[in-house]
C-alpha cells in the first residue's frame, strides 16, 4: 500500500463501493454529495502529500499579493478579524491554515439600475440575478443586459472569467457560480476574484458545502438576507495549492458517481413505476391478499397511500368482493329505506331533506347490476351544528362533548373533544344531536372530506355535518365511501382562501347503494386488506429506517478525526 494512503482513504472506497447498500435511504445520494463536499474541505477526501509547501506559507504570499493590489488601488482594503483558536473551528491537516474569506478573493456586489429608465437596459452587459445561479461551473449569459451608461451611473463590480459568484438574499441564499463571461450583477449576487494562490473550484467547493451554515447565518424574516460584511468575514480552511487541485480532481471524480448513481436511480424508478402501474391494475382486477403482497413490495414505486385509495375506490365499485346471487337486490333495500324516511318525517323524527332522482347521465362509475344509485340524502339523515357565543361563558364548560372539524381524523371510533358545552347552549342554538354510531363529515377548509363515526353523544359546530344512516346502510359503509370521495368533494367544494361544502351539495352527492349482505362483505375486506397494508408499510419504513441509520453510522464513521 502507497504509504500516503491512510485508512481514512481506505474507508471512503469502501463506502463507495458499497453505496448500493444504502439507496434505500431517504435522499440517498443527495447526502453522498453532501459527504464529498464535507470531506473535501475538511481534508479528509485526499491524502495530505508532505512534500507540499505549507498552506501558512502560501498565505503569507497571498498576504503580501493584497496589500500591493490595494497600494495600487487596483482593490480596496476589506477589514477581517484574524483567526483564533477561540473560534472553536472544526480540526483541519497540519499542512492547511484557517483564514477568511475575505483574505483570499476580492469581494464585491453589484445594483439593478433604475427600471424607470429604458436607456439603462438592453446593452451588450451581461447583468445577472441570484436566481440565475444555479451551482453552475461554467455560467454565461442572462435573461437581462445592460448598457455601458447604466455601468457608468450604477455601483458594479466588474466580474470576470472564472470569478466566483455567491447569492446573498432569500431562497437562492448560497447558491454559486463560476463565470464564463464577463458579467456584473445585482445587489443579491455578490463576487470574488480569488488571488493567487486560491483555486476557483476549490473556493466553489467551499461555498457549496456551507449552504446550511449561510442559511443559519442570514439574517431577516420573509426575505433573508447575508450581507457582505458576513460572507468575507466567513472561516475558510486553505489547503496547500497542490492540494487544492487534487481535492477538485476527487470531488469531480465522486461526483460523476453520484450523478451515474442517479441517472441509474431514475432510470430504475420509470421501469417501476410502469411496473407498479400494471401490478395496480393486476389488483384491480383481483383484489385478494395474495396480489396486495405482490404489488407492496419494497422496491416499487406504489405508495402505501395510493394503495388505500386504491382498496377503497374498489370497494365502492363494487369489485373488491365478489356478488351473491342471493343478495337482497339494493332496489327493494332503497325502496324500504323510503318508505321509512315517509314514515319519519311523518312523524317528525327527521326533516325532510329534498333531492332530485338520480339519472344516467350524472353517475360517476357503474356499479353491479345489483346495486343502485341513490343520493347521500336519501340513505340518512344529515345535519350540521353551531357555535354558541364565545362571550358567554355559560355557555361552555358542560357535560356535552362539542366537537370541531379539525377533531375528525377519519376515526372509526371518536369520542371526547377539546370543548364541551351545556344544556344551555343546546337550548338557545341550532345544533344536531349526534348519537354514537353516527358518521361525522367535515365541510369546511383543509379539512374537507374527513369523516369519523361517533361513539357517544355529541353536537357539532357548524363546519360538521353529522348523518344517522337509515336502516339498511351500514356506518361503517357509508364512511368507506366518504373515504373514497375526498377528491370529488374538495373539487366540489367553493370559496377562496376557505373553501366549503354546503349540506345542500353533500346531500345531493351520488351513492352506490349495495345489497345489505354485501355491504357487510365490502366492509370486512377493507378491513383486512387495509391491516395488511399497515404491517407491510410497517415493515417498508423499517426497512428505510435501517438505511438511514446505516448511512448515519457510515458518514459518522467517515466524518470522524
Amino acid at each position: 500500500m502507497d504509504p500516503r494512503v491512510g485508512p481514512q482513504r481506505v474507508k471512503i472506497e469502501t463506502f463507495f463501493d458499497k453505496f448500493d447498500q444504502l439507496v434505500d435511504g431517504p435522499y440517498a445520494v443527495a447526502k453522498m454529495r453532501g459527504l464529498v463536499l464535507e470531506l473535501a474541505v475538511q481534508g479528509k477526501l485526499v491524502s495530505q502529500d508532505p512534500n507540499d509547501e505549507p498552506a501558512i506559507k502560501l498565505l503569507e504570499r497571498i498576504q503580501k499579493s493584497k496589500e500591493r493590489l490595494i497600494k495600487k488601488r487596483i482593490i480596496r482594503r476589506q477589514e477581517t478579524e484574524p483567526i483564533s483558536e477561540e473560534n472553536m473551528l472544526p480540526h483541519i491537516p497540519q499542512s492547511w491554515a484557517w483564514t477568511r474569506l475575505g483574505d483570499i478573493g476580492d469581494w464585491g456586489s453589484g445594483s439593478t439600475p433604475s427600471r424607470g429608465n429604458n436607456a439603462y437596459y438592453g446593452g451588450g452587459i451581461t447583468w445577472l440575478k441570484s436566481g440565475e445561479l444555479n451551482d453552475n461551473q461554467s455560467l454565461s449569459g442572462s435573461s437581462e443586459t445592460v448598457t455601458d451608461l447604466a455601468l457608468s451611473v450604477g455601483s458594479f463590480r466588474r466580474n470576470q472569467p472564472g470569478d466566483v459568484l455567491f447569492a446573498m438574499y432569500g431562497a437562492t441564499i448560497g447558491k454559486v457560480a463560476i463565470l464564463s463571461d464577463p458579467a456584473v450583477t445585482n445587489q443579491a449576487v455578490c463576487g470574488c476574484t480569488p488571488f493567487e494562490g486560491v483555486q476557483n473550484r476549490y473556493l466553489f467547493t467551499f461555498l457549496l458545502s456551507q449552504r446550511a451554515n449561510f442559511h443559519e447565518a442570514s439574517e431577516g424574516g420573509a426575505q433573508p438576507n447575508l450581507s457582505k460584511i458576513k460572507i468575507v468575514a466567513f472561516p475558510f480552511p486553505l489547503p496547500p495549492l497542490v492540494e487544492q487541485k487534487r481535492i477538485v480532481a476527487k470531488v469531480d471524480e465522486l461526483m460523476a458517481i453520484c450523478d451515474r448513481l442517479e441517472a441509474q436511480l431514475k432510470e430504475r424508478e420509470t421501469k417501476l413505476a410502469a411496473l407498479s402501474r400494471a401490478s395496480l391494475s393486476r389488483f384491480a382486477e383481483s383484489p385478494t391478499p395474495t396480489n396486495l403482497e405482490y404489488i407492496f413490495h419494497k422496491s416499487y414505486s406504489i405508495t402505501p397511500a395510493d394503495l388505500r385509495k386504491s382498496i377503497l375506490t374498489l370497494a365502492v365499485q363494487g369489485k373488491l368482493v365478489p356478488q351473491d346471487p342471493n343478495d337482497e337486490p339494493a332496489i327493494n333495500l332503497l325502496e324500504r329505506m323510503q318508505t321509512s324516511k315517509e314514515r319519519l318525517i311523518k312523524e317528525r323524527a327527521i326533516r325532510r331533506q329534498v333531492t332530485d332522482p338520480i339519472g344516467d347521465d350524472i353517475v360517476p362509475f357503474q356499479i353491479p347490476d345489483s346495486w343502485v344509485w341513490t343520493r347521500l340524502g336519501d340513505i340518512g339523515d344529515w345535519g350540521s351544528g353551531s357555535t354558541p357565543a364565545r362571550g358567554s361563558y355559560e355557555l361552555y364548560g358542560g357535560g356535552i362533548t362539542w366537537l370541531k372539524s379539525g377533531e375528525l381524523n377519519d376515526n372509526k371510533a371518536l369520542s371526547g373533544s377539546s370543548e364541551t358545552v351545556t344544556e344551555l347552549a343546546l337550548r338557545i342554538s341550532s345544533f344536531r344531536r349526534n348519537q354514537p354510531g353516527d358518521v361525522l363529515f367535515a365541510m369546511y377548509g383543509a379539512t374537507i372530506g374527513k369523516v369519523a363515526i361517533l361513539t357517544e353523544s355529541a353536537v357539532t359546530n357548524q363546519a360538521v355535518c353529522g348523518c344517522t344512516p337509515f336502516e339498511g346502510v351500514l356506518n361503517r359503509y357509508l364512511f368507506t365511501y366518504l373515504l373514497s370521495q375526498r377528491a370529488a368533494f374538495h373539487e366540489a367544494s367553493e370559496g377562496g382562501a376557505q373553501p366549503n361544502l354546503s349540506k345542500v351539495k353533500i346531500v345531493a352527492f351520488p351513492f352506490p347503494l349495495p345489497p345489505f349482505a354485501e355491504q357487510r362483505r365490502i366492509v370486512a375486506k377493507v378491513d383486512q386488506l387495509m391491516a395488511l397494508v399497515d404491517q407491510l408499510e410497517t415493515q417498508l419504513i423499517t426497512s428505510r429506517a435501517t438505511a438511514t441509520d446505516l448511512m448515519k453510522a457510515v458518514l459518522s464513521e467517515l466524518t470522524a478525526t
